[in-house]
């Protein structure tokens, strides 16, 4: 049989070599680290695409309104065209009518 203190020392190196034991494991460790940058870097292109989407739609949003504007714009146009046709439509009529009273004077 072994004394007392032989086994105390035996369990205190024991102990020891516990203790020292490191139980990370370095691969998954370097894993973790990779995969917190991965996750770091697509934060940032997240954050930058969602900036791009933004500006995209304040364009959509400002071309919207200058193609609204532009048809108002067509429109009046439009409208004024065709007031100018009625005139000249009128002018005609006048015309016309004016060149019959004139047929009828005596010559």
């Amino acid at each position: 049989m072994k004394s007392p203190t032989e086994k105390e020392k035996k369990l205190d190196l024991a102990l020891s070599k516990l203790k020292s034991i490191n139980f990370e494991n370095p691969s998954i460790k370097n894993s973790i680290e990779n995969l917190e940058n991965q996750k770091n870097q697509l934060e940032i292109e997240k954050k930058e695409i969602e900036t791009r989407y933004q500006n995209l739609i304040n364009d959509y949003d400002k071309l919207n309104e200058k193609l609204e504007e532009m048809n108002k714009q067509k429109s009046k146009e439009k409208d004024k065209e065709t007031q100018f046709s009625e005139k000249i439509d009128e002018l005609n009529q006048e015309t016309d009518n004016l060149l019959d009273e004139i047929d009828k004077w005596p010559m």
